[in-house]
């Protein structure tokens, strides 16, 4: 279920470097090349869980993976009251934004790890996103798990990149996008409704005028006023 309204999302791709989107949608194609991706549909969660977070996170979205210096992405992270791990998160000022669930290509359906990894979310004070991914698909949830945004990375066109570059690239997340682009789409939504009510009403209106107008004769005058 996509969480963002189409116009909202356009408007801010807009504003996305179009030079830069194309040479890092390359660099993402080199990534997840045919014969790699048939190597990666065999292998098991653990094999694949490191160059997961390598291949997109820090070489495609610009993340950068602890131990190096000024890490913003982790692997195996507790919860803050169990020891329950995430098998990642993202950190923006040494806080939790974002949390991820991996695992692989042989679990089809990623709705049974939704509540696992809200699980985790929801021992991260502040965070509001959670990502999952079985390596060939990869979720996105703002905040709750009614909606998301779906992306299919063994197959992802230049437009569908583009959404989740939007999305998931590291200045992109870190300032807050997804959450703009929410907010915005409510915000759409609630004036379209309120344009349709608006509209019906003049309508209604017009057309009760129009009525009164048009019936003649006193009698029928008087039956159009008694019903």
């Amino acid at each position: 279920m996509s969480i963002f309204q189409k116009s909202v999302v356009t408007k801010y791709l807009n504003n996305i470097n179009k030079e830069i989107t194309e040479r890092t949608y390359q660099l993402f194609l080199k990534k997840y090349e045919s014969r790699k991706i048939k190597i990666i549909k065999k292998i098991n969660e653990e094999e694949y869980q490191d160059g997961f977070f390598r291949d997109l996170f820090v070489s495609v979205f610009n993340y950068t993976i602890k131990p190096e210096p000024n890490y913003n992405l982790v692997r195996e992270l507790k919860n803050q009251t169990d020891q329950k791990k995430a098998d990642g998160a993202i950190l923006k000022d040494g806080k939790v934004i974002a949390v991820i669930e991996l695992k692989s290509t042989k679990t089809k359906n990623l709705n049974s790890i939704t509540e696992q990894a809200f699980g985790y979310k929801n021992n991260q004070s502040g965070c509001r996103y959670v990502i999952t991914s079985n390596f060939r698909k990869l979720r996105i949830y703002v905040d709750d798990a009614i909606e998301y945004e779906e992306f299919i990375l063994f197959d992802l066109d230049y437009e569908s990149f583009r959404r989740l570059y939007l999305l998931l690239e590291k200045n992109n997340l870190f300032d807050d996008i997804p959450i703009k682009l929410k907010e915005e789409t409510v915000f759409h939504e609630e004036n379209v409704s309120k344009q349709l009510y608006k509209d019906y009403t003049t309508f209604k209106n017009r057309l009760f005028i129009n009525l009164i107008k048009n019936y003649s004769g006193p009698q029928c005058q008087d039956s159009f006023f008694k019903i």
